[in-house]
């Protein structure tokens, strides 16, 4: 299976499998329900606004890759249905997860473990945290923990369907501007968080040609 990922075909996959679990009573979708799921504004990040030949190619192309596929269940409406569940062998608490990580971007677990509920009960953190690991470990991979970031508690993960996300990089200053003001600290603490920003510039360098290799793999 490929892993390289459109944008447009994580959406399109994404609101499968979140309406799947959420409304089964309107799955599987039309491509107006489709094309609903992938442009509301709440739930998701990015926002977009896909037209229905966009779907229609997003489904095409996920449909090569046997992700997705054109219903047979009769009726005068076509209506499309994922198959990451025959695919890739992944339960619903595990759709779940992987679901808001496809739709919201990289989140910690407790974060996926809030926003997960509204699909399936997926337990308590302990639980969410095996799920990520199960993804994380999947053949291939469709998880990654990303380096904790400076300033944050919790580390966040990321889906890897389009491979490995960007990292931020910082701003340098205008020429010109005002100077900001920073604290004032020793050379101990100075050399110290020089070599936690080298060993997480170490780690992400790792990650990335990890995802690299698995995307090489599969491609």
């Amino acid at each position: 299976m490929r892993m390289n990922l459109t944008e447009l075909e994580i959406r399109v996959l994404g609101c499968l499998m979140e309406k799947e679990l959420t409304t089964p009573e309107y799955y599987p979708l039309t491509l107006n329900a489709l094309a609903a799921a992938c442009n509301q504004k709440s739930n998701r990040d990015p926002v977009l606004s896909l037209s229905e030949l966009d779907l229609q190619r997003g489904l095409e192309a996920l449909g090569a890759r046997g992700l997705a596929r054109l219903t047979t269940t009769g009726g005068r409406v076509n209506k499309y249905v994922h198959s990451m569940g025959d695919k890739l062998g992944l339960a619903a608490p595990v759709r779940a997860v992987l679901a808001e990580l496809m739709l919201r971007g990289p989140q910690t677990a407790a974060e996926l473990r809030g926003r997960s509920e509204r699909m399936a009960e997926v337990g308590d953190l302990a639980a969410v945290e095996e799920i990520l690991l199960e993804l994380q470990q999947h053949g291939p991979p469709l998880v990654v923990r990303l380096p904790r970031q400076p300033g944050r508690k919790e580390s966040r993960y990321a889906q890897v369907f389009a491979g490995m996300p960007e990292f931020p990089e910082e701003e340098p200053e205008q020429p010109g501007a005002a100077p900001v003001a920073r604290p004032r600290v020793g050379n101990q603490r100075l050399e110290q968080l020089e070599q936690e920003v080298g060993a997480l510039r170490d780690e992400i360098g790792e990650l990335r040609r990890e995802v690299e290799e698995m995307l090489a793999a599969f491609s």
